[in-house]
């Protein structure tokens, strides 16, 4: 019987024409958070299964490639539960193996310090467009920062990156953990439900208010309470400042500096963006992991019709590994959905620039060296890459050198 051809289910092969794309926006991404100080650090595929089902992760620790365990220590015959055989699995993103990073090299490491992780994650989800069971995750992350400065500089960083992607009129969408627990305490929630009732709220986008409101009295919510809840939601369509609306509702429920806290976001965001995008408020964010504590934000591409990136600050999960908080907040691009949108755009990587060399000849005087190097530095302008160089005896085997890096033209100077 030959051997199966095909990838896993949900994983795939990447063509060569996909694979320069991906190196293109991989290095756009680099060059771009580079510049705002993230510095590149990487972490291994496998975690320890103990931190990756710490009930931080959300949903998405339903979803772990689990690995057994090995040589003597895997004993089929004596395991009594899925801990005697697994010891082990791949990450489902790239926060829990940077958090773990962090409580390991604190000593070592700036403060605060600003992350920059790229690299594969894996989810035993549903494959579907856009959604693969192997993916491409690009994080940035700042550990040690209390204020909202981080949120601010992740935000202007992964806006600006895509903006030089080529993405224009996407959106950024803001809220805060703090916000949607209010809400739910108005409404008369009890807390142990919150994380259902979020849940629910998620789907907005994909059921409507209607949908929410009869999927929280199926699963046995008042409707008392439901109706509460809806109402917030109603009111907030015609309130000209949503936020304002619900920082003066949910007075005294609500902590206060958690919306002064994203109006000065807002309005910083808005005041030095270097990129076509708009930031707005938008209570029905939710963010699936639950180790959020604070502010939350998702990426909006049009074209895609859904969330192409997202994070948040998560000010507790430093001191689930070293028993000593640090404030921390992260933003991720949905790399793969990037990808994917603009394969479907016809997206032309940019021609490479034109590699000439100028091969002089000994002996040419200083007035000739000048209108030549002039002339190498009109070309520059023009896109051009120029390498002046002495003319050897064996040009033949000069040229063939320099077209090994990709020199394609040559052109000579003689006195």
């Amino acid at each position: 019987m030959p051997l199966n051809k095909k990838p896993v289910n949900g994983m795939k092969d990447i063509m060569p024409d996909e694979m320069a794309i991906r190196a293109y926006v991989t290095g756009i991404i680099r060059d771009t958070y580079s510049q705002f100080g993230f510095t590149p650090i990487e972490t291994p595929c496998v975690e320890h299964i103990g931190n990756l089902s710490s009930k931080q992760g959300g949903e998405n620790e339903k979803l772990i490639f689990k690995i057994l365990k090995r040589g003597e220590k895997l004993n089929l015959d004596q395991a009594n539960a899925e801990s005697d055989l697994v010891d082990g699995g791949l990450r489902y993103d790239l926060t829990v193996p940077l958090v773990r990073f962090y409580a390991n090299h604190e000593n070592e490491l700036p403060v605060p310090f600003k992350a920059l992780q790229m690299g594969n994650v894996w989810r035993a989800d549903r494959p579907q467009r856009g959604r693969y069971r192997q993916f491409m995750q690009c994080d940035i992350d700042i550990l040690g920062e209390p204020s909202n400065l981080a949120e601010i500089e992740l935000i202007l960083a992964t806006a600006t990156t895509l903006g030089k992607i080529g993405f224009k009129n996407f959106q950024i969408r803001i809220s805060d953990r703090r916000v949607l627990k209010a809400m739910a305490e108005y409404s008369g929630f009890a807390e142990v439900s919150y994380d259902t009732v979020f849940i629910i709220l998620d789907k907005m986008d994909k059921i409507g208010p209607e949908g929410v409101a009869q999927e929280l009295q199926d699963n046995g919510f008042s409707s008392d309470s439901v109706g509460r809840y809806m109402g917030l939601f109603e009111a907030l369509k015609t309130a000209a400042d949503g936020l304002g609306f619900l920082t003066e509702t949910l007075e005294g429920i609500m902590d206060p500096e958690a919306g002064q806290n994203l109006a000065d976001i807002i309005a910083a965001v808005r005041g030095t963006a270097a990129a076509e995008f708009e930031i707005v408020f938008d209570p029905t964010l939710v963010r699936g992991m639950s180790y959020y504590t604070g502010s939350i934000f998702e990426v909006a591409i049009p074209e895609f019709g859904g969330s192409c990136g997202g994070g948040g600050r998560y000010d507790k999960l430093v001191g689930q590994f070293s028993g000593k908080e640090v404030p921390a907040c992260g933003f991720s691009i949905g790399f793969e959905r990037i990808i994917l949108l603009l394969k479907e755009s016809g997206f032309l990587l940019p021609a490479p620039p034109v590699k000439k060399a100028y091969l002089l000849e000994k002996g040419l005087d200083a007035d000739a060296i000048c209108r030549i190097i002039k002339q190498a530095q009109a070309e520059r302008q023009d896109g051009c890459q120029i390498s002046i160089i002495r003319m050897n005896k064996n040009k033949k085997f000069q040229k063939e050198q320099l077209s090994k890096e990709g020199y394609q033209e040559f052109i000579e100077f003689y006195v």
